[in-house]
């Protein structure tokens, strides 16, 4: 008699165990975690309230935002065609897909898991049917807050922050050294062009302006706070370029614009140009400001103010 009953006994055991594990699995699906005990999934609080995104997501397309993505390292399947075209992130995008809010379909066909776009974008209901899609109002954050969010977006909001801080110091630093050099009373101003006009640059418009007036804190002519620093761009005739030319010049050009006034006594007589103070850059490479293109500018303002320029 002894005998039966221990291995039923023993059988109760086993069937207890196995119950209690596949609760436990249960409980483990609804929280959204994997075998590992690290989540499936988070909460992601967007602009327009939570939303489930994965915690590790691997089939990104990225409409908006995406060289933020690349600085985390995040795994793009689909990207825009001008974050494709910028020579800065083109060795990084090799193989991947170039897709637009239009073509719904090819971003079915890539099978993303995570869809980023602008608040603007068209068709954000249809991809959100696809994936979970997170739209960001440009503007709304600064430019290192926005790195901030897509770390918190990507399950890597300790390395985006640590990044900031590191990032903020070294160009406070910088902006200091330079300051040291020029002037703290010095000018800079960003200049870029088109087929049609000539602009100058507020702080928050890309081309390195976050990088010299927000964080390195170096000057802007009066000409330009009045006019640009509000709306963040304002176009003028190349006439006027000597009236908002600060001490020093960054140039923004374009290849597919008009730079012919370049060749005009207009713009070689401005003080900055007659005194090789102009810091020339491929537009196509500063139209984000992003981790990557940031130190990119970085490098290139600290060399030519403290190397190059008198």
């Amino acid at each position: 008699m002894k005998k039966v009953l221990i291995p039923l006994l023993l059988m109760a055991v086993f069937i207890l165990q196995a119950c209690g594990s596949t609760e436990s699995s249960k409980t483990e699906q609804k929280e959204g975690k994997g075998k590992d005990d690290a989540p499936e999934t988070i909460t992601y609080e967007s602009e327009t309230g939570p939303v489930e995104v994965p915690a590790n997501p691997t089939r990104i397309v990225a409409l908006s935002n995406a060289p933020n993505v690349l600085a985390l390292e995040g795994k793009i399947v689909g990207v825009d065609e001008w974050t494709n075209k910028n020579p800065l992130f083109q060795e990084k995008l090799k193989g991947i897909e170039v897709v637009s809010e239009d073509n719904i379909e090819k971003i079915v066909e890539l099978e993303p898991d995570l869809i980023i776009v602008g608040s603007q974008a068209k068709n954000i209901d249809k991809m959100s049917e696809i994936a979970p899609t997170v739209a960001y109002t440009w503007g709304n954050l600064d430019y290192l807050e926005q790195q901030i969010e897509i770390g918190k977006l990507l399950n890597k909001e300790k390395e985006a922050n640590e990044w900031v801080d590191d990032f903020t110091a070294r160009a406070e630093e910088a902006g200091q050294e330079i300051k040291e050099k020029i002037g703290e009373d010095a000018t800079i101003s960003v200049f870029e062009y088109d087929t049609k006009s000539a602009y100058v640059f507020g702080n928050n418009w890309a081309r390195g302006t976050e990088l010299l007036y927000q964080t390195m804190k170096l000057n802007m002519p009066e000409k330009v706070k009045e006019n640009a620093l509000g709306p963040g761009y304002y176009a003028l005739s190349t006439e006027v370029l000597p009236e908002f030319a600060g001490d020093y010049i960054v140039l923004s050009k374009n290849q597919d614009g008009d730079g012919s006034f370049l060749e005009t006594q207009t713009w070689k007589n401005i003080p900055a140009v007659k005194n090789n103070r102009v810091i020339e850059l491929d537009t196509k490479a500063i139209t984000y400001s992003d981790p990557i293109t940031l130190e990119y500018l970085l490098d290139i303002f600290k060399k030519a103010f403290l190397e190059e320029m008198n």
